[in-house]
C-alpha cells in the first residue's frame, strides 16, 4: 500500500496542532477571567466541567497533531535505513514505496544505480578485452626472444625477455587496480572468505608438492567480506604465494572477526621482515631480497585493493618467528 502524502500528513498535523494550541488559550484566558473577575459560584462550577472537556480535547489534538507530523517522517526514516543498506552492499535497489513527493527520487537514484552497474560491468568488459589484446603482442615477443637465444643471441634474448617480463607484471598490476577500482563501486560485492581461501589453499599446495609446505586453513563459514570474489582471490592469491616462497615448512590462514571487519591472517615460519623494511615492501616494485624470485607487486596489489575496498593490510612478526600479514576487510552484515 502506497503511504499517503508527506505534505498532507504535515498540514494535517499542524492543523491540530494550531486547533490544540487555540483551546488551550481559551482555557487559559477562561481560568484568568474567573480568577481575577470574580465571577459567580455556579459559573465557577460550569467552567471548571468545561474546562476538564477542553482538557481533553487540547491533550487529544496535540497527540494526534505529533502522530500525523511522525507518520510523515517516518518515510524519510526509511529511505536511509535503505540507502545504508544500498552502500553497505546488502541491497543493489532502493526498495519499497514512498510518499508521491519522495517517490520520483527514489526512481531516479534506482535509475542512476542501474547505470552504475552496466558502466562497471563493460568497465570490466573492456579491460578483460586489454588484457587480451596486449597478451598475444607479448607471446609473440617472448617468442621472438626465444629464437634470439636459440639463435646464440643470449644478450639480445635477456634484454627482450626482461622487457615482456616487465610489461607482463605491469600489465597484470594495473588490471588488478582497475578492476577492484569498478569491482569496489559496484553495491552488493560480496563473498564467503572460505570459498577463496580453500581453492587458493589447495593450488597452492599442489604447486609447491616437492618442498613439502603445509598450509593450514582455519575460517568461519559465517566470515564474508565485501568484496568481489575475484578480488579476494587476487589478494589471499598473492599473500598465500609470498608466504610459501619463504616459508621452511608451514603456511597458515585464519579470519577473524574484528568490528564490522574481518581480519585474515597469513603467516609463515619464514625468516620474516625486518621492521624498518615491513612499508617498504608494500610499495610496488620493491622487494626484501633482490635475489629471490618474484616481481615485487604482490604485496604493493594487495595493498592497493585492499584500500579500494575500505581496507587494510599490514605486517608484523608471527609468533612461529616468519611473518604475519593481516589483510583487514569491511564485514558483509
Amino acid at each position: 500500500m502506497s503511504p499517503g502524502s508527506v505534505r498532507t500528513r504535515i498540514l494535517a498535523g499542524a492543523v491540530l496542532w494550531t486547533i490544540g494550541l487555540f483551546v488551550a488559550a481559551v482555557i487559559v484566558s477562561t481560568v484568568l477571567m474567573l480568577r481575577y473577575r470574580q465571577y459567580p459560584v455556579m459559573l465557577h462550577g460550569t467552567a471548571s466541567s468545561h474546562g476538564t472537556f477542553l482538557v481533553i480535547v487540547v491533550l487529544i489534538c496535540l497527540a494526534a497533531g505529533f502522530l500525523q507530523v511522525r507518520r510523515a517522517l517516518t518515510p524519510l526514516d526509511r529511505l536511509r535505513l535503505r540507502l545504508a543498506e544500498v552502500r553497505s552492499g546488502k541491497e543493489r535497489r532502493v526498495v519499497g514505496s514512498y510518499p508521491v513527493e519522495v517517490q520520483p527520487l527514489v526512481e531516479d537514484l534506482n535509475l542512476l544505480l542501474d547505470h552504475r552497474d552496466q558502466a562497471v560491468r563493460r568497465a570490466i568488459a573492456k579491460a578483460g578485452d586489454l588484457a587480451h589484446g596486449l597478451k598475444t603482442p607479448l607471446a609473440v615477443l617472448a617468442r621472438d626472444g626465444d629464437r634470439a637465444r636459440s639463435d646464440g643471441h643470449t644478450e639480445l634474448a635477456d634484454t627482450i625477455g626482461g622487457l615482456v617480463e616487465g610489461m607482463r607484471r605491469q600489465l597484470d598490476y594495473h588490471l588488478a587496480h582497475a578492476r577492484a577500482a569498478a569491482s569496489g563501486a559496484a553495491p552488493g560485492a560480496q563473498c564467503r572468505v572460505i570459498d577463496s581461501a580453500e581453492g587458493l589453499a589447495r593450488t597452492l599446495q599442489r604447486l609447491h608438492a616437492d618442498r613439502g609446505i603445509s598450509i593450514a586453513v582455519t575460517v568461519n563459514p559465517a566470515h564474508t567480506v565485501r568484496v568481489q570474489r575475484e578480488d579476494l582471490d587476487e589478494m589471499l592469491g598473492n599473500l598465500l604465494d609470498n608466504a610459501c616462497k619463504w616459508t621452511r615448512t608451514q603456511v597458515t590462514l585464519t579470519s577473524t572477526a574484528v568490528a564490522n571487519a574481518i581480519a585474515i591472517d597469513v603467516e609463515d615460519n619464514g625468516p620474516g621482515v625486518a621492521p624498518a623494511m615491513r612499508g617498504v615492501v608494500l610499495q610496488r616494485g620493491v622487494r626484501a631480497d633482490e635475489a629471490a624470485p618474484g616481481s615485487g607487486f604482490g604485496l604493493a596489489i594487495v595493498s592497493d585493493l585492499a584500500e579500494l575496498h575500505g581496507g587494510s593490510i599490514s605486517l608484523e612478526s608471527a609468533p612461529a618467528g616468519g611473518l604475519r600479514a593481516r589483510l583487514r576487510l569491511p564485514a558483509a552484515t
